[in-house]
């Protein structure tokens, strides 16, 4: 493991390039920080657990607030979403996941053959109607 977990090698950056939503054309301020220095900066500020506003200027990665806003920009598009489905994809055709440790979080699972007619408590009425009150 590389001794600056913030890097992004080609291969991965490759992956990520392909996601992000292009810059608009006419945006105002001055020329935007390169994307891939901005998502090392954000991987640096996550590592290290500091605040943005201590994201130091001579790593070359923008300053903290455009870090965060790339960020902010990002997962409102999908970005990480996408990244992490791709990334399981890939470990699963390589076999790299054990899926004996997977789990099902039930909120967020169909019950296919569950209850019609709850009551406002959420649980079934006697007679499947609507509960007495």
């Amino acid at each position: 493991m590389s001794t600056r977990p913030w890097i992004v090698d080609d291969d991965l950056w490759a992956l990520i390039e392909a996601l992000l939503p292009p810059w608009p054309e006419r945006s105002p301020g001055p020329r935007p920080v390169a994307d891939r220095l901005c998502l090392q900066g954000i991987l640096y500020v996550l590592h290290n657990d500091v605040a943005w506003q201590h994201l130091p200027l001579e790593l070359g990665f923008g300053s903290g607030q455009t870090c965060w806003r790339r960020l902010e920009r990002w997962q409102q598009a999908g970005v990480f979403d996408q990244l992490h489905r791709i990334l399981l994809a890939e470990l699963n055709a390589a076999g790299q996941l054990g899926w004996s440790r997977a789990c099902v979080d039930g909120s967020h699972v169909r019950a296919k053959r569950g209850c019609r007619h709850r009551s406002v408590a959420g649980r079934p009425t006697p007679s499947g109607g609507s509960p007495a009150g």
